[in-house]
């Protein structure tokens, strides 16, 4: 026995201090259960901060407010249709309908939960096939879902460690019974009375998971970088097994966040902010609102096919043109020099991607952003030159590859248009990544780990990306509306040590 190790005893341990982890913490606690939450990062953050941050639910304020008629059932029909797209059907049939099930009907009262806390909502926006307006995007971004959702935990009482990392669970006739981690660098062991959760997201940063699972991303970054698949591995030496672990959002091009968040970016989501901007996005032009919307949104956006269909070439930080960019090159981008790129291309498309309908990005809040808001919003992605030359310099490339590359490119055959006369332009650094990955461990309807024989783990659950059990979660709003609304149920499942029936709450 080490006299070196912490040893402490609580009800529930929480592994994950995302969105789905902390509301886990927050309802356990507020069944009554002593909750200790352990992050590995140095901040309360998650998948959940890095996100888009929309949620897609029926039967909101927001759906009221606008007059829309709808329901779980025809959301719960919605979802399946998405399945097929993602999927496939054969794929798709295996989509665990409980879960969805589960997720439709209670994430209305996830959502309104988030609103009571504090968490400003827009919308309800649409997107097809969902029959009705359903997704809510978060004002003024993703990060409002930690800011409110830490300080209820703190609130309520929740134990929350950073620098917190869990090396194994710990185990005695069969049950979890707490778990082995180093925080801030000293061995512990934390005794759960009750349960462990785990909240440790998917395994997007993990080459070797990735390579088993689907060998051709596994050299490309997952957007969060702690996601490594701890809590898929604390499960299967458990006998649990995880469901569509094919299934992988990415690679997809999207720019790199600034070295620094802007002033407005490091505001904190008050009311008295989030109110005003829902109010004007209801009320005002949206022309008048891009520059204040867009300073928030566009650490986030991904550059459309459309500027490579027109004649815009993707090269690496030598310079150097490395694929066909009509032909994937989100998966070649990956093998180049850090694996970033540079967009480049001429005046002609620069003067063209400034209107409808051709845009650099999506773009929440105001549809879709354009070169000028890039210009105005993100600078330090910018870069233009009279010449090969001074575009070279401005992007920090050797000229000499650069105008090759050009060169090679005019002199080609096909449909694409030529790089014309300068001034030239470029956009990036861009990187290829790999959003999520959608494999999770399988779960009973209480989000208790299963095994094989579809027997519990006793004492273990599971919530968010790793506890997703063969649920599939295409269209944008279902992973967020996925990890509150299992991080709510499965707190207080834990809390209750219970196996009764999920209730909504």
């Amino acid at each position: 026995m080490n006299a070196d190790v912490v040893r402490e005893e609580t009800d529930i341990v929480v592994v994950g201090g995302g969105g789905s982890g902390l509301t886990a913490a927050i309802f356990a606690r507020r069944e009554g259960a002593q909750t200790i939450l352990l992050e590995k990062h140095t901040e309360l953050r998650g998948s959940t901060g890095l996100s888009i941050g929309s949620i897609t639910a029926t039967g909101t304020p927001h759906q009221r407010q606008a007059g829309i008629v709808d329901d779980p059932q025809a959301h719960f029909e919605d979802m399946g249709k998405f399945a097929v797209k993602l999927a496939g059907d054969r794929a798709a049939a295996a989509d665990n309908e409980e879960l969805r099930r589960i997720l439709v009907e209670n994430v209305p009262a996830s959502v309104e939960w988030l609103m009571s806390l504090g968490v400003t909502f827009y919308g309800p926006m649409p997107e097809p096939p969902h029959r009705q307006p359903r997704m809510h995007n978060v004002l003024p971004n993703s990060r409002a879902y930690i800011y409110f959702v830490a300080r209820e935990a703190r609130r309520v009482g929740v134990d929350a460690r950073v620098n917190a990392t869990v090396e194994r669970l710990l185990v005695e006739d069969g049950r979890v019974v707490g778990v082995a981690a180093r925080i801030d660098g000293r061995p512990h062991e934390l005794r759960a009375r009750r349960a462990v959760v785990l909240a440790t997201g998917d395994y997007s940063s993990s080459p070797d998971w990735k390579r088993r699972f689907n060998p051709a991303v596994a050299e490309v970054d997952g957007v969060n970088t702690t996601n490594v698949g701890d809590g898929h591995r604390f499960g299967e030496e458990l006998g649990a097994e995880v469901k569509f672990g094919e299934v992988v959002y990415g690679p997809n091009l999207r720019f790199m966040p600034p070295a620094k968040p802007s002033a407005l970016l490091r505001l904190p989501p008050h009311r008295l902010l989030t109110g005003a901007m829902r109010l004007a996005l209801e009320r005002l032009p949206t022309w008048s609102l891009r520059p204040f919307i867009l300073s928030f949104v566009t650490t986030y956006l991904s550059p459309e096919p459309s500027l490579f269909r027109e004649g815009a070439i993707l090269v690496n930080k030598r310079g150097e043109r490395f694929a066909d960019e009509l032909d994937r090159p989100n998966y070649a981008l990956a093998e180049q020099p850090d694996k970033v790129g540079y967009i480049v291309f001429d005046d002609e498309v620069a003067r063209k991607f400034g209107k409808w309908p051709h845009f650099i990005s999506t773009a929440p809040g105001v549809a879709y952003a354009y070169l000028q808001d890039y210009k105005r919003t993100r600078p330090d992605l910018y870069h233009r030159g009279r010449s090969v030359e001074e575009l070279a310099a401005s992007m920090g490339v050797p000229a000499p590859a650069l105008g090759k590359a050009i060169s090679a490119h005019n002199a080609a055959p096909g449909d694409r248009p030529p790089i014309g006369k300068g001034p030239f332009h470029a956009l990036g650094p861009v990187k290829s990544w790999i959003i999520l990955t959608d494999g999770g461990l399988t779960v009973n309807r209480n989000h208790q780990v299963t095994r094989g024989d579809g027997q519990a783990i006793p004492g273990l659950y599971a919530v968010g990306s790793v506890g997703q059990g063969g649920l599939l979660l295409e269209g944008h709003g279902h992973h967020l509306a996925w990890a509150f609304t299992s991080g709510r149920l499965a707190g207080i499942h834990a809390a209750r040590n219970d196996s009764g029936i999920t209730t909504r709450r």
